[in-house]
């Protein structure tokens, strides 16, 4: 019953109702930025998308998928503690991961790992901290491994259907983190004065994550193996 009101709610007048608008903008943002770079300067670069092409397409979908998470997490402020911890950890895996695999991918496992590791545990303790140390520790702890795992996971599988494991990498995440939309709704439904979030922070963070994120891919320092 919980999960029809969500769905209902993602059209809705509650901030579960901006989820889908939100990863829109952020999408938007992410393509804008790289179509832009692209015709500027990236399509002087020899074999620019067979290199750099899916790194950056899934990095882009992959903060569109948590960013909204960011934002509805945001718009409730303080959460229960077993929730905040779930919320801590979700998203410092999953920030943790994502662009420690698709960075990896390009650059190395070290470039990688820190880069995965940075991420995770930044936005791990952003969101985290709604339900004060256990969450933020949880956040730090899964961006921590996060970051390593997803890195170790691509550089291990460099020449072994890498391309295949980044989608299915990607898809099990979506899954996960529709997971915390849904949770984090279950759990804070009865909650009506969670405050508006307009979407330049949607935009402005994005825009952040994928300039960051397109210049570790593309001029950043990298392993032996890749020069």
């Amino acid at each position: 019953m919980a999960f029809k009101e969500f769905m209902k709610e993602l059209n809705g007048a509650r901030i579960e109702g901006e989820l889908i608008k939100t990863l829109f903008y952020s999408l938007l943002t992410s393509f804008a930025f790289l179509a832009i770079l692209y015709f500027l300067k990236f399509r002087y670069i020899t074999d620019f998308i067979g290199k750099y092409g899916v790194s950056l397409f899934f990095s882009a979908l992959s903060y569109a998928l948590v960013v909204p998470a960011i934002k509805q997490v945001k718009a409730y402020k303080e959460m229960p503690c077993m929730s905040g911890m779930m919320v801590g950890m979700t998203t410092g895996m999953i920030f943790g991961f994502l662009p420690g695999f698709f960075v990896a991918s390009t650059n190395g496992m070290f470039v990688g790992s820190v880069f995965g590791m940075v991420l995770g545990i930044i936005f791990g303790i952003y969101n985290g901290k709604c339900c004060g140390i256990m969450g933020t520790m949880e956040g730090i702890m899964a961006g921590f491994m996060g970051g390593l795992m997803g890195a170790m996971t691509a550089f291990m599988l460099l020449n072994d259907n890498l391309k295949a494991i980044s989608v299915i990498v990607f898809i099990i995440s979506a899954f996960i983190v529709f997971g915390l939309n849904y949770m984090i709704y279950k759990e804070m439904k009865e909650v009506t004065n969670h405050k508006k979030q307009d979407n330049l922070f949607s935009i402005v963070i994005t825009f952040i994550l994928i300039a960051i994120t397109t210049w570790f891919i593309v001029f950043g320092p990298r392993s032996a193996l890749f020069q």
